[in-house]
């Protein structure tokens, strides 16, 4: 058996938890967050016929909060649901079944069944194990890290992937237009056609201390834009003026995150957001992000049309690969 997981640490932990799981004072969410106050993510409702309003607000959204919240979007309920109930089977299945799907040791790519993603400051460890693989294009993906159960695992998978297209599009051209280019311009900066529809599902087992731990700690995303489903269990936080805040848990919505990659391709003008992830004492949550990746050897800088002399670029221009490595290895980009 390969590295420890944490589903597993957590069926031994009674009433503590392991050094390794316990925060600094700084980050500890029962010192850093703000009790009490849940934040009010813009939320958009994608099925108004006014397209001005909609466009208008994923703008200002993007600019002022790198995060929102969409309701009436074309996803069928029964969609959602199957994929986080195929997603919850997985993680229900034996550790034994489950580890046929870890991610081997020596791999370059992000996907399969694994536990710790990045390296943290002091060996931190986050309370969370997790499934990644790509949903879309059908040339990106690797059915080696799709799990053959539950049985309707694929179909969900795929039956998703098929409902996100019409809202990565809609998100894509409204993100353009709100910068002044052309509705397809901002897409075809990210990749195109070729960009990549990467999934993860996040399993935060039960915690006995979740005042000490974190599900995630506080990052931004690296890629264009995240479209994440989460289960009912609340856990997703935002940094607001420096402080921590839930954020409200609207069901069926799609929790949008701007990533790097948009921040970096707006020139700064949208604003990736900063969140983590609590845990809870007695259920497990989960989360499904969906992250539109550009291909690892697409260059992404500064738009050409968003720089000029008075706009300067303020990020370089290089391979989305050279992106990921500098960031996961915490190395100054």
């Amino acid at each position: 058996m390969g590295a420890e997981r944490v589903q597993d640490i957590a069926k031994s932990s009674k009433e503590t938890i392991p050094d390794a799981f316990i925060r600094l004072e700084t980050e500890q969410p029962g010192i850093t967050t703000v009790h009490g106050a849940v934040l009010e993510v813009p939320t958009i409702d994608y099925s108004d016929p006014d397209e001005e309003k909609v466009l208008s607000a994923i703008e200002d959204a993007a600019r002022n909060w790198g995060m929102f919240q969409i309701v009436n979007h074309e996803i069928p309920s029964e969609a959602i649901a199957k994929l986080l109930a195929a997603g919850k089977g997985f993680f229900e299945l034996s550790q034994e079944e489950k580890e046929v799907y870890a991610k081997p040791s020596d791999s370059k790519s992000m996907e399969g069944y694994g536990t710790a993603l990045q390296k943290e400051v002091e060996g931190k460890k986050a309370w969370v194990d997790h499934l990644f693989h790509k949903i879309w294009p059908p040339s990106a993906i690797n059915y080696r890290f799709w799990p053959e159960n539950p049985a309707f695992y694929r179909e969900a998978n795929e039956e998703y992937a098929k409902h996100l297209h019409g809202v990565v599009d809609k998100l894509f051209k409204s993100l353009s237009l709100g910068l002044g280019l052309e509705g397809h311009e901002l897409k075809e900066a990210a990749g195109g056609d070729n960009l990549e529809y990467l999934l993860k599902i996040n399993y935060y087992p039960p915690c006995p201390r979740p005042d000490l731990a974190l599900g995630v700690v506080a990052h931004t995303d690296m890629c264009t834009i995240t479209i994440l489903v989460p289960n009912d269990v609340q856990g997703l936080q935002a940094s607001r003026d420096g402080r921590w805040y839930d954020v409200k848990y609207i069901p069926n919505a799609l929790v949008i995150h701007i990533g790097d990659q948009i921040e970096i391709l707006s020139n700064g003008k949208y604003k990736s957001v900063l969140h983590r992830t609590t845990v809870n004492k007695e259920k497990a949550r989960m989360s499904w992000p969906v992250f539109l990746e550009p291909p690892s050897d697409f260059e992404v800088g500064p738009h050409p049309k968003l720089v000029n002399k008075e706009n300067p670029p303020k990020f370089k221009t290089k391979k989305y690969s050279d992106y990921v490595y500098c960031k996961l290895n915490k190395i100054p980009q």
